[in-house]
């Protein structure tokens, strides 16, 4: 006898309850809202009741409005959880830039960056000026940016990355940490330059840029320029190699040296 297969069927339907009162159904939207995990259609649902008798939509289209208002709040609320898993040190936003004290900076450019269209293409940036040019205000509010748009951005200091980088090397945990920052779409390295690293230190943050090229982008800004990298990194062949992976295909832009702080906080007196 030859073994026969049944296939089951599992077909969705609508399980209509008649004769619910108001006060019951209101309390079935509640508790389902409740288990399904919809927290914003649970908080309007009275409201979009209200407004949908008063605007006589239809069913569909009141369904549409609560639908999308919960849609709308997720998405909110990824924007604010992908913000505050960058690190950033503060809040800053490209329109908050001020142009006029530190005209170095190219507005279009900078609308065409915070588009992100670079980070889809894995390209590198670079901010090359004097301290307090404006260099960390430009990195926080690109990658804020990016964050807006569903990017993965983590910012941290040149300092404090090698330092992780030398922790997890001596706890025998570097490949993870290194996978950790290659899984992110944009990372921000911020203040590199300030302080000189060994040839250990150098080597692990090259592997973290080598891990990233061509496939994540990567930010940094540098109050040197490439010519005086060899203070950072006192390996010739390896700074030649890390300005190399910084800028093949990116964007660089030279903020001067003029203090934008100062510009900034005078104009604003003015005003």
């Amino acid at each position: 006898m030859t073994p026969t297969s049944t296939t089951t069927s599992t077909t969705t339907t609508l399980r209509r309850r008649r004769g619910l009162t108001e006060e019951a159904a209101a309390a079935a939207v509640d508790t389902a809202c409740r288990r399904l995990r919809l927290p914003t259609i649970r908080a309007v649902v009275e409201e979009a009741v209200a407004a949908a008798t008063k605007d006589q939509l239809t069913y569909t289209g009141f369904l549409a409005e609560l639908l999308l208002a919960e849609v709308d709040d997720r998405d909110r609320r990824s924007t604010v959880r992908r913000v505050k898993a960058a690190g950033f040190p503060r809040e800053k936003y490209l329109e908050d830039f001020d142009h006029d004290a530190n005209p170095n900076i190219n507005p279009a450019l900078l609308n065409t960056l915070g588009a992100g269209d670079w980070i889809g293409r894995g390209e590198p940036l670079c901010l090359i000026g004097d301290s307090g040019t404006g260099k960390s205000h430009l990195l926080i509010a690109l990658g804020t940016a990016a964050a807006m748009k569903g990017y993965r951005v983590k910012y941290t200091l040149a300092t404090r990355l090698v330092n992780e980088l030398v922790e997890a090397a001596d706890d025998k945990t570097l490949t993870k940490t290194i996978n950790r920052y290659g899984r992110v779409d944009l990372l921000i390295i911020d203040e590199l330059g300030y302080m000189s690293l060994d040839t250990r230190g150098a080597e692990l943050l090259f592997q973290v840029m080598t891990e990233r090229e061509e496939k994540n982008s990567i930010a940094i800004a540098s109050n040197e320029s490439f010519g005086g990298w060899t203070k950072t990194f006192t390996d010739p062949r390896l700074c030649a190699a890390i300005v190399d992976r910084l800028t093949y295909g990116g964007t660089i832009i030279e903020t001067g040296t003029a203090s934008y702080r100062l510009s900034h906080a005078r104009h604003s007196t003015r005003h």
